[in-house]
């Protein structure tokens, strides 16, 4: 990390606080009520769908990801939020995989992928556990878990109140988290649920009613990864670098912040990611949650081009915080 820039205070540290609710809702670290009402979605949708996508993206040629040597993690960027985390001598590990078409409860509408995934499902390797973050249609793909299920049988770590959706789908080797839990990973290593500032929902009446979060993974050999799941920028952040810290690398979300007004409260824009990358205490970053499915109202290229703005204004090298190439592996030091 480029010694010149400016290192974010780290909080005090007390006991750590699980997530508040009111009534049946989840809350937000910082206490407030998650995402926006229903008149700011309103406007939203009339002010209309933003800068137009291509209808197709050709994925770059990389090779097919290989077992990662002695003292490493290969992260493979499989598209959206999905990263596929092979630890030597540990576990495999998915998050948030979605190999499907479309992010929606509908097959014939909803927003369709652009891009295809970076790693055929087929080519997958044994996975040992899935890390889902929350119940949102991007991220909680249920055709893509139940194919999981039945080829590899992967325990699934997640957040408060999301087991029974996957009960419905046959899915029972669950583990649920609150913030700050700490669970093993089959195949050695254990992970922490982190908070995050977002919410859940899959339909009209079920808003925050399951915890949403991100996994700070430490590899069996100490190594550490944090996936921070979807976010806005907050206090939190430089909670889970005190507590979890230093990373060796953060996978950090940088697409789908337009209109800002609205997503402001539910996702960070790639000024506020670069924000995030210094209060994680992190060496190195990946970009995630971007160029896959249009979500918001910037263009398929805005992400990459203001990160590069950011990250030079913070006096970062590209190679500190980059945009992977989808299907690319990334060793990892750990």
């Amino acid at each position: 990390m480029n010694e010149h820039a400016p290192q974010p205070r780290q909080p005090a540290l007390t006991a750590p606080k699980g997530a508040q609710r009111r009534g049946k809702i989840f809350l937000n670290p910082d206490g407030s009520v998650p995402g926006q009402p229903f008149r700011a979605l309103l406007r939203m949708m009339r002010e209309g769908k933003g800068q137009p996508w291509p209808e197709k993206v050709a994925n770059p040629a990389f090779p097919p990801p290989a077992p990662p040597p002695p003292g490493h993690a290969a992260v493979t960027f499989i598209g959206h939020a999905s990263f596929l985390i092979r630890f030597h001598g540990g576990p495999t590990l998915l998050t948030d995989p979605i190999w499907s078409e479309r992010c929606s409860p509908f097959r014939f509408a909803g927003p369709k992928r652009v891009r295809p995934p970076g790693l055929d499902f087929d080519a997958l390797p044994p996975i040992d556990a899935v890390l889902l973050s929350h119940k949102h249609y991007d991220h909680c793909d249920i055709p893509t878990l139940r194919r999981l299920h039945r080829r590899f049988r992967p325990r699934i770590l997640t957040g408060l109140g999301n087991a029974p959706l996957l009960a419905k789908h046959g899915m029972r080797d669950v583990v649920e988290l609150d913030w700050w839990d700490e669970a093993p990973l089959p195949g050695g290593g254990t992970l922490r649920y982190t908070p995050a500032r977002h919410f859940s929902a899959r339909g009209l009446h079920d808003r925050a009613r399951s915890l949403w979060g991100g996994f700070a993974i430490t590899g069996p050999q100490g190594g550490r990864i944090c996936f921070t799941g979807d976010s806005a920028w907050g206090d939190h952040f430089r909670e889970i670098g005190a507590r979890c810290g230093p990373f060796d690398l953060a996978l950090i979300p940088i697409g789908a912040y337009e209109p800002r007004w609205f997503m402001q409260v539910v996702h960070v824009n790639p000024e506020e990611a670069v924000r995030t990358f210094l209060d994680l205490r992190a060496s190195h970053a990946l970009a995630m949650h971007f160029g896959t499915f249009k979500l918001t109202q910037e263009g398929i290229d805005a992400p990459e081009i203001a990160l590069r703005a950011a990250r030079e204004a913070a006096g970062l090298a590209e190679a500190q915080f980059r945009v992977p190439g989808c299907g690319e592996t990334v060793l990892v030091p750990v």
